[in-house]
């Protein structure tokens, strides 16, 4: 095999705060480096070329949860030391999982950050209302665990996903995974068909507001676009008259939704603690986007600068 080398900088990164989001571990701006070591390496090793993710390790202190926890939605000051190993190779495109209870925002959040970033948007509630709306053995099946606001079995939902992760758009362009995982058993499946997030967004929300926003949503079937009685209104009569509610988007079955998810949460944050970001979903769309969108800009910087993809680990 070939030689290949790294270069390996050490410094210093800050970030400025603001006031809605925060990093269980903050993604930093590349500041300038200082090169101090180049060594060469003849032999593979665990650092993959082709598949370097930003991925900090976890910084777990005596006593302290280890669970991706709030820190008052406001991004450190202080940050640590790293050591940046890159290389000249292409930037990955994005991965990134965006997470939250029933009405959070996370359909209207992918739909700007897809738009963006064009990466492909993909919704495990959308393929299950898909195979529902088809009357498939899957969608039929799927449909009775959604009524009763519980999560769809692993065995019809796991491979829905994994085929869509798979398809080639998913792969050139990155993909914008909405909704899922949901439980523990759905992360780990992930992960062990090999696809790791670059980040994992967490849109939070207090409990009456998503009831709120659930029982007033409404969809237009013909453009697919979610309107919100009040929030949200139609632009014409004409749309306001062929406005549907979804079935599960009932006041009871939102709150039974909303249990399921409390249940499942922390163990799939657990997976995720050292790449979680948690934004508070509360404020107006623009001004979550833009805390959103602030974060994504810094994680592609570092994937496409001269010096290729990054592993950050502390020092």
């Amino acid at each position: 095999m070939a030689a290949c080398s790294f270069c390996f900088a050490s410094f210093n990164a800050s970030s400025s705060t603001n006031p809605i989001s925060s990093f269980s571990s903050p993604l930093h701006p590349i500041p300038q480096l200082r090169i101090t070591h180049a060594p060469s390496i003849s032999k593979p090793t665990a650092l993959h070329l082709d598949h370097i993710q930003l991925r900090p390790r976890p910084r777990h202190r005596r006593g302290a949860s280890q669970r991706c926890t709030p820190s008052r939605l406001a991004w450190q000051k202080n940050t640590p030391s790293f050591l940046v190993a890159a290389s000249a190779n292409k930037a990955e495109p994005l991965r990134i999982v965006i997470s939250g209870a029933p009405a959070s925002g996370k359909g209207t959040q992918c739909e700007l950050i897809s738009k963006k970033y064009d990466l492909v948007h993909i919704s495990a509630g959308d393929l299950l209302r898909a195979e529902i709306s088809s009357g498939t053995a899957n969608g039929t099946r799927a449909k009775e665990y959604m009524e009763k606001g519980q999560l769809v079995p692993d065995e019809v939902v796991v491979m829905m996903v994994k085929e869509r992760l798979m398809q080639p758009d998913s792969q050139e362009k990155g993909w914008l995974l909405d909704g899922y995982p949901r439980s523990l058993s759905q992360a780990t499946a992930l992960k062990e068909f090999g696809f790791q997030p670059d980040l994992f967004i967490v849109l939070e929300v207090q409990e009456q507001v998503l009831v709120e926003r659930v029982i007033g949503r409404r969809l237009d079937q013909v453009t697919g676009k979610i309107y919100h009685l009040k929030y949200a209104p139609p632009e014409t009569d004409e749309i306001a008259a062929r406005l549907t509610q979804r079935f599960d988007d009932t006041e009871e079955k939102v709150k039974l939704r909303l249990q399921t998810h409390n249940e499942n949460v922390n163990a799939v944050l657990s997976m995720y603690e050292d790449i979680c970001f948690k934004v508070d979903g509360s404020a107006s769309k623009a001004e979550v986007f833009d805390v959103i969108d602030n974060a994504l800009t810094k994680l592609l910087q570092q994937k496409q600068s001269k010096l290729g993809p990054v592993a950050a680990v502390h020092k």
